[in-house]
């Protein structure tokens, strides 16, 4: 079985891929990635896909919790065997970005052994969360990229320790955005709404954004102890999750675990690295399945 770990759709209900249609607001990016688990449902794998604690259920998304998203995306594979104890013990967590993220804390757990993980795919896996406040306070190159997904960090934040209010450090414009991520804006309408924000009017004047940043750093997967080999995918052309931030990421895993292999994509962005990895993934799984760990990088 594979379960699979979606990148970032929002924090707001509609943006759950259990919740998605062709019309969705968070379409644009769950149609790339539905293509992608259909090859693996091709290959023989049953494919599950978590939505994330908070998304389509009650209570916000604690965005990018590394320990909430391990604990779905396991949640999903024991859900499935229940429903079909066909579905074998044995599974693997691929994930993109967010998810990617997510894959890595899962790589790390310690698990009920009711179910056996195997391996893990992290594609493009999300970092540096709380220097985004850095480049958008100081208008660094890639800013206004960088500026839907402060609404997300700042609403995640809020969903997983409460006193990090965004009306607190947010202007009144920016907060207004944050709070349309919360209730029916996915990823996609959070760059149309701040579009025309300016840069200098992201932040409140004076705003203490020390616990927001504290919040985040706690959840790199920098300091991860992997249990299972793992490969990392990245693609060359990414500038939402830049390979010096992957290669960092993995140099800092090799430390601690031998069997991470490392492999990048040349010309592939950070959406189209899905794509360009799957055949990749699948030799990684099949090689694993056959009781072979593929040749790790560290």
């Amino acid at each position: 079985m594979l379960s699979w770990a979606h990148g970032t759709t929002g924090t707001a209900d509609a943006c759950a891929p259990s919740a998605d249609t062709a019309n969705g607001p968070a379409h644009d990016y769950l149609s790339i990635t539905e293509s992608y688990l259909n090859k693996w449902v091709a290959n023989g794998y049953a494919v599950v896909q978590t939505d994330y604690e908070g998304l389509g259920t009650r209570g916000g998304h604690p965005y990018m919790n590394g320990a909430s998203e391990a604990n779905t995306v396991l949640d999903i594979v024991r859900a499935a065997r229940g429903v079909d104890r066909r579905i074998g013990r044995d599974w693997f967590v691929a994930g993109h970005s967010q998810g990617g993220q997510a894959a890595l804390y899962a790589a790390a757990g310690q698990w009920p052994r009711d179910v056996r993980l195997r391996g893990a795919v992290a594609i493009a896996p999300g970092s540096n969360m709380s220097q985004t406040v850095l480049y958008i306070k100081n208008q660094y190159p890639g800013a206004e990229v960088a500026l839907p997904f402060l609404f997300v960090l700042v609403n995640g934040a809020y969903a997983a320790d409460p006193s990090i209010v965004p009306e607190d450090i947010l202007t009144d414009e920016a907060a207004a955005i944050a709070k349309a991520g919360r209730t029916n804006a996915c990823l996609a309408q959070l760059q149309e709404l701040s579009a025309k924000l300016p840069l200098n009017n992201v932040f409140r004047a004076g705003a203490d954004l020390a616990q927001f940043e504290r919040y985040y750093d706690a959840q790199e997967a920098l300091g991860l102890t992997l249990k299972v080999p793992t490969l990392v995918a990245q693609g060359t052309a990414d500038t939402s999750v830049t390979p010096a931030a992957t290669k960092n990421i993995v140099s800092d895993l090799c430390k601690r675990y031998p069997n991470v292999t490392y492999r990048t994509y040349d010309g592939a962005d950070h959406r189209g690295s899905v794509g360009a990895s799957f055949e990749t993934s699948l030799a990684f799984a099949q090689a694993l399945r056959n009781g072979h760990i593929p040749d790790p990088t560290c």
